[in-house]
């Protein structure tokens, strides 16, 4: 009885499949990229979005690109243990802190294969106007982004029932 009321995201499983699932969907991606899509030419998909492959050889946002390759893999990967010690000690009934620690997982390792493989972390997605861009970014970068934003939407809803 009690079991049912875990959250699906708080239960290894669903957990582990959800990250392969995310994986597996970063990597056919990025193969799809290097194979079809022209390196440094944007291709505009609609105003303001265009997809344009490029190389990060840093973290998020091309940060730490003149580091070593190695201490960017050991940063990740102790950015993954904190994720998965996180996920260990937030209560069970957290579930979108859950899935969001399920999503930022997988966004981490999406980047680190790309980074063992290759040396370098494939982006391709690229906002911009006429006067601006954002950084060049990646499926991986999303899940990230998703992952943090669902652990701060549950601390606020937490918040919320605390104040009740």
């Amino acid at each position: 009885m009690n079991e049912e009321r875990i959250p699906l995201m708080s239960r290894p499983v669903p957990v582990i499949v959800v990250i392969v699932l995310a994986l597996l969907l970063d990597q056919a991606v990025k193969f799809a990229v290097e194979a079809w899509l022209p390196f440094q030419e944007a291709v505009h998909v609609v105003p303001m979005l265009a997809l344009y492959r490029t190389y990060n050889y840093g973290v998020a946002f091309s940060m730490l690109s003149g580091m070593e390759g190695w201490f960017i893999v050991t940063l990740r990967l102790f950015v993954v243990g904190f994720v998965v010690w996180l996920w260990r000690q937030t209560p069970k009934a957290r579930g979108f802190a859950h899935a969001g620690y399920a999503f930022i997982i997988a966004g981490a390792f999406g980047n680190l294969i790309d980074r063992a493989l290759f040396g370098y972390v494939i982006d391709y997605v690229l906002f911009y106007t006429e006067t601006w861009s954002f950084a060049v970014f990646n499926l991986a970068d999303s899940f990230i982004t998703i992952g943090a934003a669902l652990v701060i939407l549950d601390e606020l809803l937490l918040l919320r029932r605390a104040k009740r």
